[in-house]
């Protein structure tokens, strides 16, 4: 018996554009006998399809999508037949974007590079290969629907075989936006000869990739790296290298399962992982650690290609190759990511011996994503390239609200509807060109959702950079506490929409009473938020001064521990005396209850660092020292909601950097356990986060502490823990403050 004919419409939402879903789509009708048509839109992909096996299309339809798609949802309507036979890509529409989404850049794709080293294939090493599958979407769309005359590709007019190409729904750049050949395409101004041959030879290079520009020398000459630091002013913070694969990683790390997985996922971002030793300190700059990745854009594969002597095929791109190469920021320091050719000539001169550019625009600068793994999962040191625009579904809907984060580590994020969408990593907002990039970014999110925030969040802080910025917006203002934010962007993305207690652990943040948080167990229900506990204040001898030098976080615990007059003697600076007396007569000498301060006590304590050269320098210093952490009997004491570690941080003096590591962290551990435990009334989850979220050995023994107890740790993983989330919680809570007031 046959079925008989019915017509149904669908409505997809998600990542679907820009993805091949449209010649799936064609694909699959075909497959199925169908005729009708599919088209993008402003809200994602709209298609009609009529035929006697509709209910296997839709089925199928939902199942078997292109795998860097994402449906978030599909709306059917019963239509009358109209007696189409034929299926057709129709002509995209434009209209006001609702819920249509760009995809993130991700990393060129096996099939792309089988045809890139294949001599007999016409885009044999073209170094802007692509297709539906692979390749650039983000930074280089200016707005949607994500098609050619709204993307960098604009002025590229397309040559006949790749027209052909981009027109065939059959074929596997059927509209893939980027596509391009070394007739009609973009052209790189060095060949990869000439690349490869400088970075041999020692030479600091600035390499145009997908995002922005890179920094580039070879990893394993010393001199080159000890040079590209001296001139990028960069003294111990640990520098990216990249590997051609997996096999070559593993010669230069050690990789658990999940990191070897988290590495070669399409988004290539940075993973940091243990070293092994065989790359010049000063990479890491003394870390045990290393920030690794694979490469990622076809530049990358053609310069180890030349590399390895230009071997034939494909087989060698998964053998190990020795070659490794530092890929950083190329950025003066302070400063946004240099994404033009002429910017990279004007603003890298006498950092790099030569640039090497591409014709191709860069719309929107990108940086690269730094993940590591914690407790078992990945969790974000920076979300930017590779995930940058991917939305976080929320559990609530509500009116479109933008929020800006605090000073550091800044991200933006816009939400529209039930959706979260962060931005990639901005910077700390500490110069006039990371304060214009702040603007560049909101502009190009609001473009890009096509979203008019109702109102803007920002820090509670009056003083920040990103405070000013909301108060000029026009927009009316909701400032939420710093810690407060952390905590509603763990609620946000694992959608809890009533109360949820965690620990918030960082560096700094202005509290409700005027001082310095940072070690808090907080309470939140909706838009309010208690605090609940606390860590016993410290000093802070000469304010912000200590914050950059642990040294004087551990006068102050000597100060505090009445042994004030062995400062001068243990701390052999030439500021001592002065401390010590900014300590005797309480002069300029706030208090604070952040965690990080603490890090950086027991540092001090320790000898492991006396200042810090970057942000959390001690604290990874003392993390990396850390291989069995234990506890210290009645190390901590808790009364009234004060967590004070003050035995602990006595019984580090003059005790062994490692076993004081050890002793450190396995006690910070169990007395955090203690305070959570203490005012969670019952309630059988906890959040944590803030920066001191994503120390491992920390993290990883207060879940196995709180699991005893049977309370679940909820670990961010969708944004970072630290304060390149912070935009999401603010952003959360702001909305829920308007849909109050109304």
């Amino acid at each position: 018996m046959v079925s008989a004919a019915t017509r149904v419409r669908a409505r997809v939402r998600g990542r679907v554009q820009g993805v091949g879903f449209r010649p799936f789509v064609w694909k699959l009708a075909h497959q199925h006998g169908l005729g009708g048509w599919v088209l993008n839109d402003a809200e994602g992909v709209l298609l009609e399809v009529e035929g006697s096996d509709c209910d296997a299309f839709i089925a199928a339809l939902r199942t078997q999508a292109p795998p860097l798609s994402r449906i978030d949802s599909v709306t059917l309507q019963a239509l009358a037949c109209i007696g189409s036979e034929r299926f057709e890509i129709a002509a995209s529409r434009g209209g006001e974007h609702t819920t249509a989404t760009v995809p993130a850049d991700v990393a060129v794709c096996e099939d792309c590079l089988r045809e890139m080293f294949d001599p007999a294939d016409r885009r044999w090493r073209y170094p802007f290969i692509n297709c539906t599958q692979c390749g650039p979407r983000f930074t280089i769309t200016g707005g949607l629907p994500y098609d050619r005359p709204q993307t960098a590709m604009a002025g590229f007019a397309l040559c006949p075989d790749c027209e052909r190409e981009y027109r065939d729904p059959a074929d596997r750049r059927y509209h893939a936006q980027p596509v391009a050949c070394p007739v009609c395409g973009p052209r790189l101004d060095t060949e990869p000869a000439q690349i490869v041959a400088r970075l041999m030879r020692g030479e600091i290079l600035a390499l145009k990739g997908l995002g922005g520009f890179h920094l580039a020398c070879d990893a394993r000459n010393a001199e080159a790296v000890a040079r590209l630091r001296l001139r990028k002013g960069r003294d111990r913070k640990p520098f990216a290298v990249m590997a051609l694969n997996l096999a070559s990683a593993r010669a230069v790390a050690e990789l658990s399962e999940e990191e070897h997985e988290l590495l070669g996922s399409r988004a290539r971002p940075v993973v940091v992982v243990r070293a092994r030793g065989v790359l010049p300190e000063a990479v890491s700059g003394g870390l045990p650690s290393l920030g690794l990745m694979l490469a990622y854009a076809p530049l990358h594969h053609l310069i180890f290609h030349e590399a390895a002597g230009r071997p034939l095929g494909s087989d060698w791109l998964h053998a190990p190759h020795d070659l490794v190469l530092v890929m950083t920021s190329a950025n003066p320091a302070g400063e946004p990511l240099v994404i033009g050719d002429d910017e990279a000539h004007a603003r890298l001169d006498g950092i790099a011996d030569a640039i090497v550019g591409h014709d191709r625009p860069i719309l929107t600068r990108c940086d690269d994503s730094v993940t590591r793994v914690v407790a078992g999962a990945p969790v974000f040191l920076r979300r930017s390239r590779g995930y940058v625009p991917d939305a976080i579904r929320l559990a609530e809907s509500g009116p479109p609200v933008l929020a800006l984060g605090a000073l550091l580590k800044c991200c933006t994020c816009l939400l529209r509807e039930d959706e979260a969408v962060l931005s990639q990593h901005v910077g700390d907002i500490d110069s006039s060109a990371t304060y214009a990039f702040l603007g560049e970014s909101v502009a190009h999110l609001e473009r890009l959702l096509g979203v008019a925030p109702q109102a803007i969040a920002c820090d509670r802080h009056p003083d920040y950079p990103t405070s000013r910025y909301a108060r000029e917006s026009g927009l009316p203002v909701i400032a939420v506490q710093h810690h407060h934010a952390h905590l509603a962007a763990v609620a946000a993305e694992y959608g809890i929409t009533g109360s949820l207690t965690g620990l918030i652990l960082d560096g700094f943040g202005l509290g409700d009473d005027g001082t310095l948080w940072g070690g808090e167990l907080l309470r939140m229900n909706a838009s309010t938020c208690e605090r609940r506990g606390h860590l016993a204040p410290l000093a802070l001898p000469g304010g912000d001064a200590a914050a950059r030098a642990p040294w004087r976080m551990a006068a102050a615990v000597l100060h505090a521990l009445g042994r004030g007059d062995e400062i001068v003697g243990r701390m052999a600076h030439a500021d001592a005396a002065r401390v010590a007396h900014l300590l005797d007569r309480n002069l300029h000498t706030p208090s604070t209850t952040a965690c990080g301060r603490l890090f950086d006590a027991a540092a001090g304590l320790l000898g492991v660092r006396a200042f810090n050269t970057f942000e959390g320098e001690a604290a990874m210093a003392l993390e990396a020292l850390c291989a069995r952490p234990r506890v210290l009997a009645s190390g901590w004491r808790l009364r009234d909601g004060v967590l004070d570690f003050s035995v602990l941080l006595d019984a580090l003096i003059d005790r062994d950097p490692v076993d004081g590591a050890d002793l450190f962290h396995g006690t910070l551990a169990a007395g955090l356990a203690d305070l959570a435990l203490h005012g969670l009334d019952g309630e059988r989850r906890l959040a944590i986060a803030g920066g001191c979220a994503v120390n491992r050995p920390l993290v990883q023994m207060l879940r196995a502490v709180l699991a005893r107890d049977g309370v679940d740790l909820l670990i961010p993983r969708q944004a970072p823990p630290g304060d390149g989330g912070l935009a999401l919680g603010q952003a959360l809570v702001a909305r829920r403050i308007l849909r109050e007031r109304a």
